[in-house]
Parts: C-alpha cells; structure tokens; sequence
C-alpha cells in the first residue's frame, strides 16, 4: 500500500508539473528607421517578470473592438500593366510574395479596383463610352472589357492565392454624357442619370462577379469633393450622395439581389461633417455599411467622432500613396506606421489600403493626375526588377501576422514614446505594432501578467506576437 501511495502521489506532482503554463515568447520582427533592418526577425523575447504597472504598452485582449479584416493596396490599371508585363515566373513569385501568407509572405487580404479609368490608366475611359457622348440610358453600350485585359486576370490570380482578399470599387466619372460637362474631367451627376448610374455601378458589380472577382464593397464616387482638371473626376456634394445611396444605388442593388456593401465619402479627414450630413438622411443611412476615408488632409483621429455618432457603421481607411514629396525611408515608415496602421485600427478602421500596388520607376505609367507617386512595389519593365519599397515593410508589419477576423484590442500607452495598437487574432495569438518615437532605454509590453522587455531604437517599428497558447514546462 504504501508503495502505490508513493507511485500515486509522484504521479500527482509530475502531472502538476506539466500542467503548470511557461508564459509564451514574444516574438519580434523589426524595422528600423534607417533601413538597415527590414521586417527583419529578431530573438525572441521571454518575459522578465511580472507586470508592475509602468509598461510602455499594456495589452488587454478583454477588451474587444471592431473586426479586423486586412491590409493591401489598389489594383490600379497601371499596377495590373506592369505586374501582367513580367515573365509569368517572376510574376507568380512576386504576386505569391504579395499575397500569399508562406514563405514569408505578406498576405494582403484588401484591395480597391477603379470603376473605369483613374490617372493610373492609360487612357480616360468609362465602361459606358458611346459615340459622341450620345445618351444611352439603357446603358446599351455598357462593358467592362478595358477591365478584362489586366485588372481582373491579376485579381484572379490574388484571390486564387488568398481567398480571403476583400475587393471594393470605386469609380472616378460617371460616363460623360451622364455629366453636366459631357466629359469624364470636371462635371456632376445630372439627376436625370440617377437611375442609369445605379444601375451602371449594379451592372459592374455583376458583370466582375461572373468574370471571378467578387465585390465586397464599393464607393459611388472617389474623392467626391475635388474635381481633377486633367483626369477622370466628378464633384457629388454629401445632400446629392444620400439622394444617390437612398433612392437609387441602394433600391437598385436591392432589388437586383446584391449584397455588396455601400460605403460613403471616400475622401479626405478634414471634412468628417460630410459622411456625417449621408449618415443623418435616415434613407441614405438604411443603405450604408461604413465610411471610406483617406489620408491626404486632416488627421486619423477624425474617424472616431462619426463612429461614435454611428457605431453600427463601419470605418475603413481606403486610400493613401508615399511619393517623392516625401522621400525619406524614416518619416514615411513612422508616419505611414502612425496614421495608416496604428492611428487607423485605434480610430475604428477595419482595415487600411495604400494606393497603387505597383509603379514603374517613372511613377506610372500615368495619364494626368499624380506624376510622383510611388508604389507599393517599383517593377522596372525594361528589366523586370520589382523593388520593394518602404511601404511594402508598412504594409508588411501588419498585414503578415493581423488576420482576417482579428479583433482590435485595448494597447494602453505609458507616456508618449511609443504609438502602439493590440489585436487578438483568430487563432488565439496576440499582436502588437509599435512604433518608438523618444525615449530611453528598453521599450516594456504587459500582457498576461507578464512583462516583457525589447530594445527598440528611436524610429523604429516592430510588430510583436505571442502564440496561443502557453508552452509547458
């Protein structure tokens, strides 16, 4: 008896032993501000001791708010070009690196496509161009092949490689002879067309779901509050928007069974009262998903006001493009960081899109508009060298590990040194994107009870994740 006493109580405690949880490792990817280190691994990190209250960054996954689904960039005519233009090989490695999550893949899970041209497209076009602008309300002309040459093999080829990539819409002019300019430059929506615009835009979402890419949201017009003078562009003030969403664009897809998602605005931070004036029109309102911001003017925190007057809408960060006005590796990868990943997740974005996917080394190719911009990627067509850029590594520090369905979650900052967002992922594991911009010495995160201490230079951003679960002893 005493023999199975002994043999019962060993068992006991070496059962004991191994149930007992090891607080996980965090593991560590970094970017620093002069580039010497991009998205690059670092050791990773077992936590010091206990929490004390005085951490740079406490985590709190209790704390649960919007839904993540993604981070990517636009699938511009220009990007579709250029990325069709290299030999197949090199293309599949580059949009597998793109988009695929092995190997170290990014996994961009969103993307934006423009509803005609844009200025990154090599001519102005609609998909209802007819001969000397001649009306045609029944959009007998409609088609949407300028589409099918580039844009849509590419975005086939994407959600061949991530299912789980988002597409949204947007369209640049209405046709011409719908405009009180009969051109696609400069114009406004006569109200006659309100009826063949909904059904324009109705019309293009089916048609891109029979050709393979299904659309999950769309924007009746980009930039509705600037009329471009040498590309394609159309003024909608936000009493014309709601008449638009809630008379026609919305009864329209109703009608025709869609279940593509509205979203307003699509412009800049500085005039948050605009999605603001759609949102009040309650017939408007019935039909809108979310609000679609960009970056260009004013500030991230513009966001939260109108989310907080609408919580049941959603928020997403659509557009937003580095370029030679900012050249320098270090202020473009902390503010980008600042406005674009952590700013937008704190400001209730579901998730963020840079501009075009891909440039050539002359900022297009480009008819009118941004003569400057820069890609996500630089592909040389001459050669076939893809360059990844400082927004690839922005992208990157989230859209890698940040999956779709994550949860954003509370990051409650000691002090100013640091800009910090939280995330609770699917599978369990826990993310953190920071950014060190003062301070001295080690940069501390709290999570689980735990302390954990990284060594961070000033500029820098690095994305943390903890597994699951805990390991055993």
């Amino acid at each position: 008896m005493r023999r199975l006493a002994a043999v019962a109580l060993t068992l006991l405690f070496a059962g004991s032993a191994e149930a007992a949880p090891r607080p996980p490792l965090a593991q560590i990817w970094v970017t620093t501000a002069d580039g010497t280190l991009k998205l690059a691994p670092g050791a990773a990190r077992a936590p010091v001791g206990r929490v004390n209250g005085k951490e740079t960054v406490a985590i709190d996954t209790s704390k649960r708010f919007q839904k993540m689904h993604g981070f990517g960039a636009a699938m511009t005519d220009a990007s579709a070009q250029l990325l069709s233009g290299l030999p197949a090989g090199k293309r599949k490695a580059i949009m597998a690196e793109l988009f695929g999550r092995s190997r170290n893949g990014l996994g961009l899970s969103f993307t934006r496509l423009t509803v005609g041209a844009s200025d990154f497209s090599p001519t102005h076009y609609s998909y209802d161009d007819t001969p000397n602008n001649a009306p045609d309300p029944e959009l007998r002309y409609f088609s949407i092949e300028p589409a099918r040459k580039y844009v849509l093999p590419r975005v086939r080829e994407a959600l061949a490689i991530n299912p789980d990539l988002r597409v949204m819409i947007s369209p640049w002019s209405a046709p011409a002879w719908m405009k009180t300019t009969r051109s696609l430059i400069k114009g406004q929506l006569v109200p006659q067309y309100y009826p063949a615009f909904a059904t324009y835009l109705a019309r293009t979402v089916e048609e891109f779901g029979r050709a393979g890419v299904p659309v999950s949201m769309l924007t009746i017009q980009n930039e509705p509050d600037f009329e471009p003078d040498n590309y394609p562009g159309m003024r909608v003030n936000s009493p014309d928007r709601a008449i638009i969403i809630g008379q026609h664009v919305g009864p329209t897809f109703e009608t025709r069974g869609l279940k593509t998602q509205i979203l307003d605005y699509d412009h800049n931070w500085d005039n948050p009262e605009m999605p603001m004036t759609v949102l009040s029109d309650p017939v408007a309102r019935r039909y809108v998903a979310g609000v679609a911001w960009h970056c260009y003017e004013g500030d991230v925190p513009a966001q939260s006001p109108v989310h907080d007057a609408h919580p049941d809408k959603d928020a997403w960060e659509t557009e937003c493009s580095g370029g030679e006005w900012s050249p320098k590796f270090s202020e473009v990868l902390g503010w980008m960081t600042d406005k674009l990943i952590i700013g937008a997740s704190n400001h209730w974005s579901r998730g963020s899109l840079l501009w075009n996917l891909a440039l050539d080394p002359a900022h297009g190719p480009h008819n009118g508009g941004c003569g400057d911009c820069r890609g996500v990627v630089t592909i040389d067509p001459a050669t076939g060298a893809v360059t990844r850029n400082v927004e690839y590594y922005i992208l990157g520090h989230a859209s890698r590990f940040i999956l779709p369905g994550a949860y954003h979650v509370a990051a409650v900052k000691h002090g100013g040194d640091v800009e910090a967002a939280a995330f609770l992922n699917p599978d369990g594991s826990r993310v953190v994107i920071a950014h060190r911009k003062s301070g001295k010495g080690q940069v501390t995160f709290a999570l689980d009870g735990r302390r954990y201490a990284v060594a961070l230079p000033i500029g820098s951003v690095a994305t943390l994740r903890w597994s699951a679960r805990s390991q055993s002893k």
